[in-house]
């Protein structure tokens, strides 16, 4: 009896031990999808931290924002700045992701994305070809275009401030606050900072 009971005891603990057991399933549904660890940019770090304090859902992409901004050459801050006129970074949003406003008023106006991060690259792209490199460089001059409301180019200028005075309080390693928010531009024709 001692020896069954312990050939069972045995083969219990086998069972409950098998590496097979202790692995994680890791199902990806997109075969072009992957998960990549990278630590943030300094200035991902400040917006995360920004973010956060917004209870934005979208704090965990800054490291998105950040890549969409230098791949379509925009100041980093001005997607969330119009995500937060728009949505109040993120949490209400019209539909899919669209946390900027993008293309509401189409004859489509559920316009979403698949992810955050989609929509942060197609509205970077889209400010970039519809907007600065027409001349629309700052948001006071994209106002005209992108919103129905006269004030939509203060709001955002007022986030892009608070995020720069935010940046420029935020504990940082071996970065200078220059590095972190970039030299301010001034626009001649419109007296306004440039975006670019």
């Amino acid at each position: 009896m001692k020896y069954l009971f312990a050939l069972i005891l045995l083969f219990t603990l086998i069972l409950l031990n098998h590496p097979k057991q202790a692995e994680a399933q890791i199902v990806v549904t997109d075969p072009g999808s992957h998960i990549v660890a990278e630590k943030l940019e300094a200035q991902a770090q400040i917006l995360e931290a920004y973010l956060a304090s917004h209870n934005s859902p979208m704090q965990y992409h800054a490291q998105d924002f950040i890549d969409a901004a230098k791949e379509y050459d925009l100041d980093w801050k001005l997607l969330p700045a119009i995500a937060g006129v728009e949505s109040t970074f993120g949490k209400h949003i019209p539909g899919g992701y669209n946390a900027y406003g993008w293309a509401i008023y189409t004859p489509d106006s559920r316009f979403g994305f698949k992810s955050w991060r989609e929509g942060m690259f197609v509205v970077a792209k889209g400010l970039r070809e519809d907007y600065i490199n027409k001349g629309l460089t700052d948001p006071y001059a994209m106002n005209r275009i992108y919103a129905a409301s006269p004030t939509w180019g203060t709001k955002v200028t007022f986030f892009m401030n608070k995020l720069e005075v935010f940046a420029q309080n935020y504990p940082t390693e071996n970065t200078s606050i220059a590095e972190i928010i970039g030299t301010p531009q001034v626009a001649v024709l419109s007296g306004q900072l440039s975006l670019d």
